[in-house]
C-alpha cells in the first residue's frame, strides 16, 4: 500500500481547471525571436590601398576571376583589367607578374572573346612595359604562345598570330631567343611531318603541306598569313645580328648606334696634356684582327637549342624543312605552265604568297652570311637549292602584276608600269627583284659560265627598270642597286659593268627624286667609286659615266645651297673624298664653281650649318687655282661673320699653306696663288670692311654710332661687340701669317702702301679697322722699318681717338667695356715701339680748341701715360710737351676753383717727371 501511494506521488496527474492557462512544460522550447538591423558601413567603403575601377573591383578581384569557368566573366574581367591599368598604370608595377601570367594564359581560351580581349589587354600592356621590366617573365609568355600555335583548335591558332604580332612589335629581341621552338611552330601551322617511303626507319622525317578544310580562310590564304609573320620573325633575327653584313646599300635605320660622331680635338689642348684622346679600332664598332687564330664566341658553349639560328647547324636544318615547303607553296601560286613566259600574270593574293616566299629566303640568305665560312655555306646553298630555284623561280621571269584598272579615278602613275600596287600594296617590282637578288648571291665569278643563260636574264630585267623612267621608293631602289653590285662584283671587266652603271647614272638624272633615293645613288657611286679607285692604281680604266657624275657634283652642291642640308653633306664627303685623291674631272669641275661656292652672300659656304662649313673650307686646300676674285669672296666670307672665327683662322692658315711663304722644301705647284692676291687677301681681311663699306661709313655724324674729338682728324665707328670679337680673333691669323713671311721689312712696307692708299685720308675709321691696323703694325715693326710721315700721323690720330674713347665709356656700357683690354693694349704697344708715334701724338693735344668738358679726359689720359712703366722714359723725353699742355690747362682753368682732376695731374707730373727717376719701375696703370 505505501508502495503505490509513492508511485502516484511521483507521477501526478495536474488537474486542469476551466478558465485557466496551461501550465508550461519544464522542457518547453522558446520559439520567441527578436531582430536587429546591423550596419556594415566599414565593409561597403573602398579598398585604401588597392584602387578599383567603375564596378568597385581592384586588382586581386579582376585577376581571380581570370579563373573563372564563364566566359562572359572572363571577357569583363580582362576589359575591367584595361580600364583599371589605364587608370591607374602604377598598378602595372606592383603586380607585374600575376598580370602577364595571368593574361597569357588566356592564350588558349575556347572562347574567342575572351582571346581577342586578351590580344587587346596584351597590346595595352605593351605600350606600357619596357622590354627590361617582362624579360624575366618572357618565358612564360613564350610558353603559352608556343601553346597556342600548336593547339588542335584552329581559331586559338588564329588568334595565336595576333598575339606574335603584338610580341614582334613590342619586344623582338625577347622573341627572337626562342627561335628554334618558335620556328618549329611555324612549320608545324602550314604542313605536317610524314614518313619519307625511301626510308624504312624513322631517322629522316619530310614534311609537306597540310590542308585544314575546316579554317574560316583558304589554304593559301592561311599559309600567306603564316608566312607573313614567319618574315616579320625572321626579320626581327636579321635585326638583331649585330655582326651582320650585307653586299647591298642598307636603308638609313634611326639607330643611334649606328651614328659615327666625330671626336673634336683641340691639338693645343691636347699638347699641354688638358685633353686625352681615346682612340678606337674601326670607329669604336667592330675590330677587325687579321689572325689566323679566333677566340671562341660565347655562344660555343650553349646548347645546340640556345644559339637558335647562330648555329650553323641549325640553320641548315631549318633551311632543309622550310625550302621544300616554300617551292611547294611558289608552285600552287605561279601562273601555270601553259602561260606565255613573257609577262606573266599573278593574282593579288599569289603574288603576296610569292611575295612573302622570296622574303624569307632572302633573309635566310642573309642570315647564312654571318658565319665564319660564307664560302662553304655559300657553296653548299648552292649545290641544294639552285637547280630548283632555276626550274621554279626563273621559269616564268619576270612577274607582273594582274590588276582591274578602275577608271573612275586618274592615277598619276597608271601609265607607269612599275608603279602598279594593288589594294594590297603589293609591288611586283620588288618581288622580281627579290628574286633576283637570291639567284646573284648563288652565283660568283668562277660559274658565270654555266650562269651565264639566267644571269643575262637578271641584267636585261636591271638595266631597263633602270632605264624606263619609272618612279621608285628608297625600299626598291635599294633592293635594285644590291643586285647591280653583286652583278659588278660577278663580272669585273669594264665591257659588263659600264651599261649597268650608266643604267643607274640614268635614275640618278631623274628630277624630284626622294632623298632617301638619291642618298642610296650617292652611296652606290661613291662605294663604285673608291672601289675603281683601288683597282686603277695598277690598270688605269676609269669609267667615262662614273666620271661625268664625279664631275656634276660640284654645280648640285652650289644649286642644292640650303633646301637639303642633309643631301649637301654627302656631297661635301664624296667631293672631299675624289678631291682627296686627284680626281682630275671633279677638280676641274669644282674649280669652275668655286665662285658659286663661296659666294659671301649666297654661297653654300655661308649658308651650311657649321660642320658642313669646315668641310667647305678643307675643300680650299684642294683646288687646282686660287684667283684673286676667289680670295676676294673668301676674304668676305671671313670678315662678314657669317662662319665662325676658328673657322676663319682654319682657311686663312690653309691659304697661307698654299702660298709660297709656307716654307715647303719641295716646289710648290706653280700658280697657284700669287703673292700680289695673297697679300691682298690679307689686307683686305686685316681691315675688315670693304671699300664700299668704308665709303658708306663717311656719312654717319654723331652718337651711338660714332666716337668723336676735336683734338683729332678721325671719328671712330664704334662696331658691335659681335661683329668686333669676330674681327679681332680674324685679326690674330692675319697678324700670325704676316709675322711667318721671311722678309718682314717688305711685307711691312707693303702693309704701309695699303694703309696709306685706302686708309689715310677718311674721316670715319671703324674702331675695330683701328685697333687691327695698330696690332699689325706691333707685329711687323722692327729696326729696318722705316715708317713714312703720312702713316705716322694717320697713327698718331688712330691713337688719340682710341684712347679717348676708352676713356669716355659709360660704366654701365658692357658691350664696349669689353673692348677695352684689346685696344688699350694696341695702342700702348704702339706708343711704345715707336717714340715719334708719342711725340706726334702729345704734340696734337692743343688744349686751346677744345671745349672744356674735354679738357678732364686730356689731364686721365697725360696721368695715365705718366703712369705706365713702358712710356716712362719716352714720358721723360717729352717732358717739356707734357709741362706746355699742363700749363695751357692751367691758363684755360684760371680763376676757378681747383679741381681734383687738376690736383692729379700736378701731382704725377711732380712725381714721375720733374724729379726725373733714374730707374723707373715697370708700373702698369689700371684705368
Amino acid at each position: 500500500m505505501t508502495k503505490k501511494r509513492k508511485h502516484q506521488e511521483d507521477f501526478q496527474k495536474v488537474k486542469l481547471k476551466v478558465g485557466k492557462k496551461k501550465p508550461k512544460l519544464e522542457n518547453a522550447t522558446d520559439t520567441t525571436f527578436k531582430t536587429k538591423a546591423i550596419q556594415i558601413p566599414e565593409q561597403l567603403k573602398e579598398d585604401g590601398v588597392l584602387p578599383t575601377q567603375n564596378r568597385k573591383l581592384n586588382i586581386k578581384d579582376l585577376l581571380s576571376q581570370m579563373h573563372h569557368y564563364s566566359p562572359g566573366v572572363k571577357h569583363n574581367a580582362l576589359l575591367g583589367l584595361k580600364e583599371l591599368l589605364s587608370q591607374y598604370p602604377f598598378v602595372i608595377d606592383a603586380h607585374l607578374s600575376s598580370i602577364i601570367s595571368e593574361v597569357a594564359a588566356v592564350f588558349t581560351d575556347k572562347d574567342s572573346g575572351v582571346r581577342g580581349a586578351a590580344v587587346h589587354l596584351l597590346q595595352f600592356l605593351a605600350s606600357k612595359i619596357k622590354a627590361e621590366q617582362i624579360a624575366p617573365f618572357f618565358p612564360l609568355v613564350s610558353a603559352h604562345l608556343s601553346s597556342a600555335m600548336t593547339h588542335i583548335s584552329e581559331g586559338i591558332q588564329e588568334d595565336s598570330l595576333k598575339v606574335l604580332d603584338v610580341l614582334l612589335e613590342a619586344y623582338p629581341a625577347l622573341l627572337t631567343d626562342r627561335s628554334i621552338i618558335l620556328l618549329k611552330n611555324f612549320v608545324e601551322l602550314i604542313s605536317h611531318q610524314q614518313l619519307s617511303k625511301r626510308l624504312k626507319s624513322r631517322d629522316k622525317l619530310s614534311w609537306m603541306l597540310s590542308v585544314n578544310p575546316n579554317r574560316r580562310v583558304t589554304s593559301q590564304q592561311w599559309r600567306l598569313n603564316v608566312l607573313t609573320r614567319l618574315k616579320k620573325f625572321l626579320q626581327a633575327v636579321v635585326d638583331g645580328s649585330s655582326d651582320l653584313e650585307d653586299e647591298g646599300l642598307q636603308e638609313q635605320k634611326d639607330n643611334p648606334h649606328s651614328v659615327r660622331n666625330p671626336i673634336c680635338i683641340s691639338w693645343k689642348l691636347h699638347a699641354n696634356n688638358q685633353q686625352h684622346v681615346q682612340l678606337f679600332e674601326n670607329g669604336g664598332l667592330r675590330p677587325k684582327i687579321n689572325s689566323s687564330f679566333r677566340l671562341r664566341s660565347l655562344t660555343s658553349v650553349m646548347d645546340s637549342a640556345e644559339k637558335g639560328l647562330s648555329s650553323a647547324e641549325n640553320l641548315k636544318g631549318f633551311i632543309e624543312i622550310i625550302i621544300p615547303l616554300l617551292i611547294e607553296c611558289w608552285i600552287e601560286a605561279s601562273p601555270a605552265q601553259s602561260a606565255p613566259i613573257l609577262g606573266n600574270l599573278l593574282e593579288s593574293e599569289s603574288q603576296q604568297l610569292m611575295q612573302q616566299v622570296l622574303s624569307i629566303i632572302h633573309l635566310l640568305w642573309k642570315l647564312t652570311k654571318r658565319h665564319d665560312e660564307t664560302y662553304k655555306m655559300e657553296l653548299w646553298l648552292r649545290m641544294n637549292y639552285l637547280v630548283d630555284f632555276k626550274h621554279h623561280f626563273m621559269r616564268h621571269f619576270p612577274y607582273s602584276l594582274q590588276e582591274t584598272v578602275k577608271h573612275k579615278k586618274k592615277d598619276s602613275c597608271k601609265s607607269n608600269k612599275n608603279c602598279m600596287k594593288s589594294s594590297n600594296n603589293v609591288d611586283h617590282l620588288l618581288l622580281n627583284l627579290t628574286l633576283c637578288d637570291i639567284m646573284v648571291s648563288l652565283a660568283s665569278t668562277s660559274t658565270l659560265q654555266t650562269d651565264s643563260g639566267w644571269l643575262d636574264m637578271i641584267r636585261k630585267f636591271v638595266t631597263d627598270t633602270l632605264q624606263d623612267g619609272s618612279k621608285l621608293n628608297s625600299k626598291q631602289v635599294n633592293r635594285l642597286l644590291g643586285v647591280t653590285w653583286r652583278l659588278m662584283q660577278i663580272q669585273q671587266n669594264k665591257v659588263a659593268t659600264e651599261p649597268l652603271i650608266k643604267a643607274v647614272y640614268t635614275l640618278y638624272q631623274q628630277r624630284n627624286l626622294l632623298f632617301p633615293v638619291r642618298t642610296l645613288l650617292l652611296k652606290f657611286f661613291s662605294r663604285v667609286y673608291q672601289k675603281e679607285d683601288l683597282r686603277t692604281q695598277r690598270i688605269r680604266s676609269r669609267s667615262k659615266v662614273l666620271s661625268r657624275w664625279l664631275a656634276g657634283l660640284p654645280q648640285q652642291l652650289a644649286l642644292l645651297g640650303l633646301r637639303n642640308p642633309e643631301l649637301s653633306n654627302q656631297l661635301i664627303d664624296i667631293i672631299h673624298s675624289a678631291a682627296s685623291r686627284s680626281n682630275k674631272e671633279l677638280l676641274q669641275s669644282l674649280q669652275a664653281t668655286a665662285a658659286r661656292i663661296y659666294d659671301p652672300l649666297e654661297g653654300t659656304l655661308v649658308l651650311l650649318p657649321a660642320e658642313a662649313q669646315r668641310r667647305l673650307v678643307q675643300l680650299v686646300y684642294f683646288l687646282p687655282c686660287l684667283p684673286a676674285s676667289l680670295l676676294a669672296c673668301l676674304s668676305r666670307c671671313c670678315i662678314m661673320g657669317r662662319m665662325s672665327s676658328d673657322l676663319a683662322a682654319t682657311l686663312i692658315g690653309i691659304l697661307h699653306v698654299r702660298s709660297s711663304f709656307a716654307g715647303w722644301k719641295c716646289q710648290v705647284q706653280d700658280n697657284s696663288v700669287n703673292d700680289v692676291d695673297y697679300f691682298s687677301f690679307l689686307f683686305s681681311t686685316l681691315i675688315g670692311f670693304s671699300r664700299e663699306e668704308l665709303t658708306s661709313l663717311q656719312g654717319i655724324r654723331g652718337k651711338p654710332h660714332i666716337s668723336q674729338t676735336q683734338l683729332s682728324p678721325i671719328r671712330l665707328y664704334l662696331t658691335d661687340l659681335d661683329q668686333f670679337l669676330h674681327h679681332w680673333a680674324v685679326t690674330e691669323m692675319i697678324c700670325h701669317s704676316l709675322s711667318t713671311i721671311p722678309s718682314q721689312s717688305q711685307c711691312f712696307d707693303i702693309l704701309q702702301t695699303g694703309i696709306c692708299k685706302y686708309l689715310v685720308g677718311l674721316v670715319v675709321i671703324p674702331d675695330s679697322t683701328a685697333g687691327s691696323v695698330l696690332c699689325a703694325i706691333n707685329k711687323l715693326l722692327d729696326q729696318a722699318c722705316i715708317i713714312s710721315e703720312n702713316l705716322h700721323k694717320f697713327l698718331a690720330s688712330c691713337c688719340y681717338s682710341l684712347l679717348y674713347f676708352l676713356l669716355t665709356i659709360d660704366k654701365e656700357d658692357a658691350e664696349h667695356l669689353q673692348k677695352r683690354d684689346m685696344l688699350w693694349g694696341s695702342c700702348i704697344s704702339a706708343l711704345a715701339l715707336l717714340p715719334r708715334l708719342l711725340r706726334l701724338m702729345l704734340q696734337s693735344l692743343q688744349v686751346s680748341r677744345i671745349c672744356r668738358e674735354e679738357l678732364p679726359v686730356v689731364a686721365q689720359l697725360l696721368r695715365l701715360l705718366m703712369q705706365h712703366g713702358q712710356l716712362r722714359s719716352h714720358m721723360i723725353t717729352n717732358e717739356f710737351l707734357v709741362q706746355q699742355i699742363i700749363k695751357d690747362i692751367m691758363t684755360l682753368k684760371s680763376g676757378e676753383v681747383q679741381e681734383q682732376w687738376l690736383t692729379d695731374l700736378h701731382y704725377c707730373f711732380n712725381i714721375y717727371l720733374a724729379s726725373h727717376p733714374q730707374t723707373p719701375g715697370p708700373i702698369n696703370t689700371v684705368y
